[in-house]
């Protein structure tokens, strides 16, 4: 029998906005394990054109990500929710290894199971080049700003 994850479906607004904060800070450790164990054993993703099911495809997929993407940054915000599914939008920086910096801009719809574990995750992406001065994502979001809206630009 799997652990619960809290917050669990059905979300309100403010439970809805912890799983997504949790999500985020969870992101932000770069520990594909971690990351791994708010998915459900058998979890399905759509992350841009790449599709992953189970939690070792799920650490695999992840641990690659984070060999490219090296100092990623994230901040998601709730977007929608509804019963047990979730949408969030969400920025992240990060730089390739040839010193590139990308900020990448993306939706992403959970489904989640009555555990509190995400069954289903669809993710679409879109990257932009940016110059290492035009950073706006440094590390960890900072107590100060949890609860806040990302800004678009």
């Amino acid at each position: 029998m799997p652990e619960d994850r809290p917050p669990l479906p059905p979300f309100t607004r403010e439970s809805a906005a912890r799983k997504v904060q949790a999500a985020e800070d969870a992101w932000n450790t770069r520990d594909p394990h971690k990351v791994a164990l708010a998915y459900s054993e058998d979890s399905v993703w759509r992350n841009r054109d790449t599709f992953v099911t189970g939690r070792a495809e799920i650490v695999a997929f992840l641990t690659a990500k984070w060999e490219r993407e090296l100092d990623y940054a994230l901040r998601k915000d709730l977007w929608a929710f509804e019963d047990d599914r979730i949408a969030v939008r969400f920025q992240y920086e990060s730089r390739d290894t040839r010193g590139q910096w990308w900020r990448s801009y993306g939706n992403e719809l959970w489904e989640f199971d009555a555990h509190g574990l995400m069954t289903r995750r669809e993710a679409s992406i879109n990257d932009v080049p940016i110059e290492e001065g035009e950073r706006r994502i440094h590390g960890p979001r900072p107590e100060s700003e949890r609860g806040r809206t990302f800004p678009l630009r």
